[in-house]
Formats: C-alpha cells, sequence, structure tokens
C-alpha cells in the first residue's frame, strides 16, 4: 500500500452506543476499535444484533436521542473527533464528505418526489450548482451506477423502479458529492444474488474510480471474500477478530468466526452440505456477564472465558510477524489448537 493510501480516514476509538430502555442500558457498541484507510474497502460482519448498523450510524451521529447516546470514545475523520463537532459541522459532513447507503431504499427514498430532485438537493447544497446544473448531473450519476436511459428516468419516482434499481440511486446519491467514504449499511439486502454482485461490483469499481474508502456492512460472507480488503468480525458490540480477508477465509482464529464460516456452504467442501449453526442464541445486549459475551454458545469456552472479557491481541506465535499482518482477535483459547469444523460437529 502506498504511502497516500495508508493514510487513515477513519479511526474508531473505544466507541460506546447505548439505549437506555425500560429493560435496562443495552449495550449495542461497547468499546469498539478499528481504522479505515485511504482507498481500503473494509467489511463489518456478525448476526443480526451485534451492533453493526448502530456503529456506522455513530459515525455520522444519528442515533435517537432518546433512547440512545453515544456514551464515549472517539470517532476520528480526517484527524477530526466528529463527537466534538457542533450539529452544523455534522450537517457538512453528512452526505458530503461521508455518505451513506441504507440498507432499506423503500424507505430511505422519498415516494412524492422525483429521483433526479432527491439526487440534486444534496448537489444544490454542498456543490452550489443550479438547478440546471444539478438535473445533468443528477442523470451523469445514475448512468455511472447503470440506470438506463438516465437523462429520461431522472423524472420518474421511486415506485418505479425496482428494488435493485432504487439501491442503486441510492448509491448515485451517496457519491453526488465525491465523498472520502463511504458507508454501506445492507446494500443487498432482500436482493437477488445477481443484483447483488452487480451492486457490489458497483462500489468496488467506483471506489477504484474516486479513490474513496468504504465499510460495507453485510451477512454475506461470499461478498466479503470477494471484494473486502479487511474483514471486521463484531460479536455483542464489541470486535472479536479482525485481519486481512484472506487471512480471515483461510485462518480464523475466534470460534465465533469459525461458526460464521462454517454456516456457508462452501462448493470445494468434499463433504455432504448440511446446515450449521452456532448453537445458543446472541446475548441479550442489556445484561452482558461479565466475561467473553460469546462463552456460553462457545464449545472451547474456559473458566478463565467466563470470568475476564478478552482484549484484541495480534495472532500468532511471534508478534512482531502477527502485528505486520494485523490479524488480532480477542480470545483466551489457544489459536493453534482451533479446529475449523469441529466446533460444529
Amino acid at each position: 500500500m502506498s504511502e497516500q493510501n495508508d493514510h487513515v480516514v477513519l479511526d474508531v476509538k473505544g466507541l460506546q452506543t447505548y439505549f437506555y430502555t425500560d429493560d435496562g442500558v443495552v449495550k449495542a457498541v461497547d468499546g469498539l476499535s478499528y481504522q479505515v484507510r485511504n482507498g481500503e474497502f473494509v467489511g463489518l460482519v456478525g448476526e443480526s444484533g451485534c451492533g453493526k448498523s448502530v456503529s456506522a450510524m455513530s459515525v455520522l451521529r444519528l442515533i435517537p436521542y432518546p433512547p440512545g447516546v453515544i456514551a464515549g470514545g472517539q470517532i476520528v475523520f480526517k484527524g477530526e473527533d466528529l463527537l466534538q463537532a457542533s450539529e452544523e459541522r455534522m450537517r457538512e459532513i453528512r452526505g458530503n464528505r461521508i455518505a451513506m447507503v441504507f440498507q432499506e431504499p423503500t424507505t430511505s427514498l422519498n415516494p412524492v418526489l422525483t429521483v433526479g430532485r432527491q439526487i440534486s438537493e444534496s448537489l444544490e447544497l454542498h456543490r452550489g450548482l443550479d438547478k440546471n446544473e444539478a438535473r445533468d448531473e443528477s442523470a451523469r450519476l445514475l448512468d455511472l451506477v447503470g440506470i438506463p436511459d438516465p437523462s429520461k428516468r431522472v423524472t420518474d419516482y421511486p415506485y418505479q423502479f425496482s428494488g435493485g434499481m432504487q439501491q442503486r440511486i441510492m448509491i448515485a446519491m451517496a457519491l453526488s458529492c465525491d465523498p472520502e467514504l463511504l458507508i454501506a449499511d445492507e446494500p443487498t439486502t432482500s436482493l437477488d444474488v445477481t443484483v447483488q454482485a452487480q451492486l457490489l461490483e458497483i462500489i468496488a469499481k467506483l471506489r477504484d474510480e474516486f479513490q474513496m474508502a468504504v465499510v460495507v456492512i453485510t451477512h454475506n460472507l461470499g461478498l466479503v471474500a470477494r471484494y473486502v480488503d479487511r474483514v471486521n468480525v463484531m460479536y455483542a458490540g464489541k470486535l472479536v477478530e479482525s485481519g486481512p480477508t484472506e487471512t480471515i477465509f483461510a485462518e480464523p482464529k475466534h470460534p465465533y468466526t469459525v461458526g460464521l464460516l462454517a454456516s456457508v456452504p462452501r462448493l470445494d467442501s468434499h463433504h455432504k452440505v448440511v446446515p450449521r449453526v452456532i448453537p445458543g442464541l446472541p446475548p441479550n445486549l442489556a445484561h452482558l456477564s461479565q466475561g467473553c459475551s460469546f462463552a456460553p454458545r462457545c464449545a472451547y469456552a474456559m473458566d478463565e472465558c467466563r470470568a475476564s472479557a478478552p482484549q484484541l491481541e495480534p495472532v500468532a506465535t511471534t508478534g512482531a510477524a502477527a502485528e505486520a499482518s494485523g490479524h488480532e482477535r480477542a480470545c483466551f483459547y489457544d489459536a493453534a489448537k482451533l479446529e475449523k469444523v469441529d466446533m460444529l460437529d
């Protein structure tokens, strides 16, 4: 990676986002830390309810208050701590320098405005274009994301597009101001596999064209394997494993990551394809135990796991090699003894 691409665009440090409910304090994100570098494609994966979307909403400070509050940590974007920025400053950043593609385009797009108008709003606000210039730029962006006949379709309404086309429109809106960071929250939800691949191909292509950093939140590990440079695995509001995509898929070193990968059927497997699931249920984030949150579901759990929570540490017998690869995990069990398949047999 070049010196230019090595620059850190986003540095999340010890992020804590809590929701205060009648059942107690829900620690949706609890001490999350990760970095995204210039031009890097980072994947955030994990089961539903592990805090992926909440962490993304926290970056843009879109957590609804009440009941939600960002209780601690730092979100440093290009050297600026967004948690210390004024609301006016955040309005300058949202949709301009940091853009987000939400997971449900049908609820994110305004049904009474044309798609061209919805794209042109940010162009007029952030880039100072007049209406005619904004309309032409909107058509160009629709063409960029593969919408046929874009000069005519800018006058169409969201209901006149399919789900996949609506998600393309959301991507066009996100790219309208040439953001330095794009966050895509489950951009392929409810779409067939062909359209899913097309959308990720578009994002990957535009990442290279615009030289922007991308964070994609997804359950689809197949798409992660193909497009993402680095994988962050979340569980119960924390990062449990992080590393280069090839390393995570070839040598997962946390039992939860092993479980996620084992639940995906493989075409190269010589064994009969059978459903594999991680035993048990995700924890109640309002009533977490003092130890490792994954311990109740883990076949390798020890007394130490139930007594205290492990911290992210380099994976390797030689620390220098692990630090160089950037592969980390939060687990007490000996990584060398971890079996990829036996945990779920």
